[in-house]
């Protein structure tokens, strides 16, 4: 790239200095977007598509007016490159950049605000200049924790993704610590890649991927091969690894609004098995992700006779008592609460729902509301005797939670007393030392007296 410390902004020259000095970044060269770099990066790494980048800017109208600029803000700009959450100029120019590079972007009017211009800033079909400094860039993260996070090689084609239940062909590339020991072309259905060997991280970046797409993804042990790791592969237990994933193809399933009731039960009953068959080997978010399916197709229906709402009843709360009991294995207590909760706004005395509430809540050390689902327990059914034992685990947990509130609230108060008391001796210790400086001054002056007067 070419460098150039001061770029001079007059339109005439400014245009003339990008035309000599500039390089096209745009894909097919139309000279939309002419680049010349003020400061190379520190390294050769640039961001992909949907990274997370962010940028320091400022924006001049050829005149050398300047109509917008973050550093004026104090605040950098962040943004998902190449999204088109920006203008067109930004997503192709930033694409090009190096970590800690500073570039000055010439921008006609068809990659920046085109023929409208933008009101009382951009004046209509304005071509544009805008110096730009990469601070950083992060791959996109695909779920909350952080644990899957993934960076675009090569963007896919369309709109369309797949779903849930979608039978899709892709080609996995899986490395850990630099070592490749995972090379296959292979399909599965999306909910169920871990019948296939391929990690719940990689299933759950489906959705979020078009066809054609090649990128890259990282993945947190939960999402990978967990505390087991994976024998086969010779991966080790709680290890991150890496999956390189192109989208050859998919065919997506049928969405809720698609199927009639009829073939929302009908399917939900494969759904709750391939969803125990996961939890009984201990793959409980993969169980999780078939039960949700079924709460998503069922939760609103309503049926079309006693007998159909039953049913739909029925497997509304046993996939509820599912989740909880996934959610619980997983240390994922509101969850627990939630899933629960719902079941007992359907059923007030289900006896399931109100004790793994209470053994979330135990968990969570809401000791006296967990007791309180055990005693509900126990009213509808007297035999449970795990209830009882975890009534008495609740009082103990009480009495201890007491007893230490007393000693903290006895050192507290001692603590208070000392720090009352310190002020009361400093007044003491000065006043003795006053009374001693008083007498010491007054034995004095008695012994001159006496020396003076005759015997």
């Amino acid at each position: 790239m070419t460098t150039d410390q001061d770029l001079p902004m007059d339109a005439q020259s400014a245009t003339a200095l990008f035309a000599a000095k500039g390089v096209d970044v745009t894909r097919n060269k139309d000279q939309g977007v002419l680049k010349v770099v003020k400061r190379p990066g520190v390294d050769g790494d640039r961001p992909m598509i949907g990274d997370r980048v962010t940028v320091h800017y400022t924006g001049k109208l050829l005149s050398g007016k300047t109509f917008d600029c973050s550093r004026d803000r104090k605040e950098p700009f962040c943004f998902n490159v190449g999204k088109g959450q920006v203008l067109k100029a930004w997503d192709i120019g930033v694409l090009s950049m190096q970590r800690g590079e500073v570039c000055t972007f010439l921008c006609k009017p068809d990659y920046a605000y085109g023929a409208a211009g933008n009101p009382d800033k951009i004046p209509p079909s304005s071509s544009v200049v805008f110096e730009m400094e990469l601070l950083k860039f992060e791959g996109e993260a695909l779920s909350d924790d952080g644990g899957i996070v993934r960076r675009i090689k090569v963007k896919g084609d369309g709109y369309s993704n797949p779903n849930e239940g979608a039978a899709v062909e892709v080609h996995l590339e899986g490395s850990c610590g630099g070592r490749l020991f995972d090379c296959r072309d292979v399909g599965f259905i999306v909910g169920e890649s871990e019948d296939k060997g391929v990690p719940l991280g990689v299933d759950r970046a489906m959705d979020k991927m078009q066809k054609g797409e090649s990128c890259v993804l990282y993945l947190k042990p939960k999402y990978a091969f967990g505390s087991e790791g994976n024998q086969e592969y010779k991966v080790g237990p709680d290890r991150e690894v890496v999956y390189e994933v192109t989208l050859k193809d998919f065919q997506r399933a049928k969405e809720s609004w698609e199927m009639d009731l009829n073939e929302k039960l009908d399917s939900a009953a494969g759904v709750k098995h391939k969803g125990n068959q996961y939890f009984k080997a201990g793959r409980f978010y993969q169980a999780v992700v078939q039960y949700q399916r079924i709460i998503t197709w069922l939760e609103m229906e309503c049926g079309s006779g006693p007998e159909q709402q039953q049913k739909i009843r029925d497997f509304v709360v046993t996939t509820h008592l599912n989740l909880a009991l996934c959610f619980l294995r997983l240390k994922e207590f509101s969850q627990v609460v939630e899933n629960c909760n719902k079941v007992i706004e359907l059923d007030q005395r289900n006896e399931k729902a109100l004790y793994r509430r209470g053994e979330a809540r135990l968990l969570r050390n809401e000791f006296s509301l967990a007791m309180e689902d055990f005693q509900q327990v126990i009213q509808v059914k007297p035999s449970n005797r795990a209830a009882r034992e975890q009534i008495s685990i609740c009082q103990s947990k009480i009495k201890e939670h007491h007893e230490q509130d007393k000693k903290t609230y006895a050192n507290m108060f001692q603590k208070f007393a000392e720090q009352d008391a310190k002020p009361v001796q400093a007044r003491r210790r000065r006043d003795e030392s006053v009374r001693s400086s008083l007498n010491g001054e007054v034995g004095t002056k008695r012994r001159r007296r006496s020396r003076d007067c005759p015997s």
